[in-house]
């Protein structure tokens, strides 16, 4: 015969060794999370301390290389900015559209052949979705708007929405099929048909798992270098226009880094813009996790 106070207690240590395991787990995270941003800002105070923080914020020039060495943070931040606005307004429609197709609307069949699919597509290297936006999609671009490069920053978005909308397809599609069926069926039995049901019921219900998955893809798209460097043009210049050549933070630390001189106020320089990024990508983030809750 069992020992049903032996079980009881081997089930209280099991439960005690991986609640432990799990709080662990979440520590390491945070102390992880806290020693990047300490390197992160060790790294750059050399250049805090040596160049006006204004000039920073409010630069509108960034040329390591001149006399005075200019390190305006404005013109980088624009093109970061425009290029991820840019594939953000491409991608949410198509992804949250395509995800809203397949877990609601689509043939059983053509949903099992599909979803393996779109899965695929996010283990493409940047380095290929890069060579194939510089081969094909900027002499298009070129020719179509009449401009002198097709390394543009609207070339960048549309290279950028492509590698974000296989994560916000599968992590949608997932949000929507966790949502009860009793929604459905209590839709249907109000008399909203298939689509009526799709959008106005299933898709609200869903929401925080969207959210969550645009904001991930949101993640991809401003943290992406590879692809970036190869198609924006990298131009330090502050314009506001799509259709010209921009060059983002993450472009400029992978284009500058191996040029410079390790202590120097540029190699410092370039651990403040990375410093500034990892801030924005940490408040964007609490930001969505505060809505996510909220939504709930």
């Amino acid at each position: 015969m069992i020992n049903k106070s032996g079980i009881s207690k081997f089930r209280k240590l099991k439960q005690f060794l991986i609640t432990r395991f799990v709080f662990l787990n979440g520590i390491l995270s945070i102390a992880v999370l806290g020693l990047i941003m300490a390197f992160l800002v060790y790294n750059s105070f050399k250049f805090f301390s040596s160049y006006p923080i204004f000039d920073f914020l409010g630069g509108k020039e960034w040329y390591p290389t001149s006399e005075p060495e200019k390190f305006g943070i404005l013109p980088l931040m624009a093109g970061s900015i425009l290029v991820s606005f840019g594939a953000i307004i491409i991608a949410i429609p198509l992804g949250i559209g395509t995800a809203l197709y397949i877990g609601e609307l689509a043939p059983k069949a053509f949903r099992e052949i599909v979803k393996p699919i779109i899965e695929i597509l996010a283990s493409i290297p940047s380095v290929v979705i890069g060579f194939i936006g510089m081969t094909l999609l900027a002499g298009f671009i070129k020719d179509t708007f009449q401009l002198n490069t097709g390394l543009t920053a609207f070339t960048g978005s549309i290279m950028l929405a492509f590698m974000s909308i296989p994560t916000i397809v599968s992590i949608s599609e997932d949000a929507i099929n966790a949502v009860p069926a009793s929604y459905r069926f209590a839709s249907a039995a109000l008399g909203a048909t298939k689509w009526q049901t799709a959008y106005k019921t299933v898709l609200p219900a869903a929401s925080s798992g969207i959210l969550a998955a645009t904001m991930l893809g949101l993640g991809r798209v401003i943290g992406e270098t590879m692809t970036v460097l190869m198609v924006t043009g990298n131009s330090p210049r502050l314009v506001l226009s799509l259709l010209q050549p921009v060059r983002t933070i993450t472009g400029t630390i992978a284009a500058e880094m191996g040029e410079t001189v390790q202590g120097g106020i540029h190699y410092s320089a370039l651990f403040a813009i990375g410093l500034i990024l990892f801030l924005i990508t940490f408040f964007i983030n609490y930001m969505a996790d505060r809505f996510v809750n909220r939504t709930r």
